[in-house]
């Protein structure tokens, strides 16, 4: 459309709204109030109709629209192949993923900003349907010359010595190793505590500490040579990873057929990853 038109059209809005949507700051034009209240809606608008789109596609057996797609920082290194499986063969498909930490997909799930979350232990602050699609191992990391791997009869309670890396209060991760130490009676010291898992892995292939990760954020790391597991005998922390939706919202076609793929194909796709590191 010209500058004209535009115009044209957003006088015919104002005219219809009784109050001035926009004003002019210095060169440049700001929503007023009333501005941001009809875009909101506008915005919603324009979603229920994409939405229409998709479903009127899915009656004639085409997989459409976008998948938007909520996921925590450790889920982020496992969704790419199962995206990637998933799309092919159903090429109006469009993808949305949006990565963050805990707190922050679950407020995206909670404003319907994303239709589906991927986390490991479902929200409690509203209700949620949770599908359970594959395990979640974690373990402790170093770098390939950090001189606990020469270590005999290597403990738990070792690792104290060492600067230990853990993700922030809140985080999945975070939640499992303190369930660790308090099951085996050990006090956590915690060395540094990150918000992010690239920082965590970074410092530890420096050599500045040991990390404790969920496996599927390490692969790349794995397979280059930067992380070592460390094995710690009798150690075996695993979770569930889970797909998750609002109960009271209904979801898009292409939401649903997600969902149904990761629940029957997560495990195997992932296991396909894992097994490519051996």
């Amino acid at each position: 459309m010209t500058q004209p038109a535009i115009s044209l059209h957003l006088k015919l809005l104002e005219e219809a709204a009784g109050m001035p949507l926009t004003r002019k700051q210095g060169r440049n034009i700001q929503m007023t109030a009333a501005g941001e209240v009809l875009a909101g809606y506008a915005e919603r608008l324009l979603t229920l109709w994409e939405e229409a789109g998709d479903e009127i596609a899915a009656l004639k057996g085409v997989t459409s629209g976008t998948l938007r797609i909520g996921a925590v920082m450790t889920a982020e290194h496992l969704l790419p192949a199962m995206l990637v499986r998933f799309t092919t063969g159903r090429p109006h498909v469009r993808i949305k993923l949006q990565v963050g930490s805990r707190p922050e997909v679950i407020g995206m799930l909670s404003r319907n900003e994303i239709d589906l979350a991927i986390m490991g232990t479902p929200p409690r602050e509203f209700p949620t349907h949770a599908a359970r699609f594959a395990r979640h191992p974690m373990a402790f990391f170093v770098a390939p010359t950090h001189p606990l791997l020469t270590k005999k009869d290597l403990a738990l309670s070792d690792l104290a010595d060492y600067n230990l890396l853990v993700r922030e209060r809140g985080s999945g991760t975070r939640t499992a190793i303190e369930r660790l130490f308090s099951t085996a009676g050990l006090p956590l010291s915690i060395g540094s505590e990150l918000s992010s898992n690239e920082a965590i892995k970074r410092m530890t292939a420096a050599g500045l500490g040991v990390a404790f990760l969920s496996l599927h954020a390490c692969t790349l790391e794995l397979k280059n040579w930067l992380l070592t597991p460390l094995p710690v005998p009798g150690m075996s922390v695993q979770a569930d990873w889970h797909v998750i939706h609002k109960i009271d919202r209904p979801m898009p076609t292409v939401a649903a057929s997600f969902q149904e793929f990761i629940v029957q194909h997560g495990q195997e796709v992932i296991s396909e990853e894992l097994e490519s590191l051996a």
